[in-house]
């Protein structure tokens, strides 16, 4: 899925599982929801992260939706950068979201999202292109993650239905239905 004339990869740093998986498991999930063309996990492997995701993009689409382990963060970071790709930190300590998204948005090119991992190294801040705040007060990393990608495609994301989804959703204002897409 491409919303956009960006990529999007959405990286997680220091990845936890006994801590994390369901952190983890929810920032991949909105990754792909909101937008996102992959998500890279560093940190400790978790291989049910990787086919819980899997399974909901067989099921709902965006198969291409790329998960993939990653040994080091600050390598995912150059090597982006290396490729002309820059990097959004979503932290509360930086800029606020709605005084820096236009600034973001105007930039053709690809995106590095990183959100953080139980604690932030110092070294992030000065490697990303965009120190980038939701918000200045603690909050979760997902709605952090929720929140900058919708700003960033202006709400575009969330009209889009996958091409390749087995399952859809038919809106409804009471109860809830799903089809399968042969049907």
């Amino acid at each position: 899925m491409k919303v956009s004339r960006w990529c999007i990869i959405v990286l997680r740093i220091d990845h936890r599982p006994e801590r994390d998986k369901r952190l983890t498991t929810h920032l991949g999930l909105t990754a792909r929801a909101f937008g996102a063309q992959g998500f890279w996990i560093t940190g400790l492997r978790d291989p049910n992260i990787t086919k819980s995701l899997q399974q909901v993009c067989s099921q709902w689409g965006y198969r291409a939706f790329s998960v993939q382990y990653k040994e080091s963060w600050r390598k995912c970071i150059q090597g982006w950068k290396n490729k002309d790709g820059e990097v959004v930190h979503l932290t509360m300590y930086g800029l606020h979201v709605d005084d820096i998204i236009p600034k973001i948005r105007s930039s053709s090119r690809d995106k590095l999202v990183v959100v953080g991992g139980p604690k932030v190294p110092s070294e992030l801040f000065t490697l990303a292109d965009y120190n980038v705040a939701i918000g200045h007060q603690p909050h979760s990393e997902v709605a952090a993650l929720a929140i900058f990608l919708d700003r960033l495609y202006q709400g575009s994301s969330l009209r889009i239905t996958p091409h390749d989804a087995e399952l859809t959703i038919e809106p409804t204002p009471h109860g809830k239905r799903a089809r399968e897409r042969n049907t």
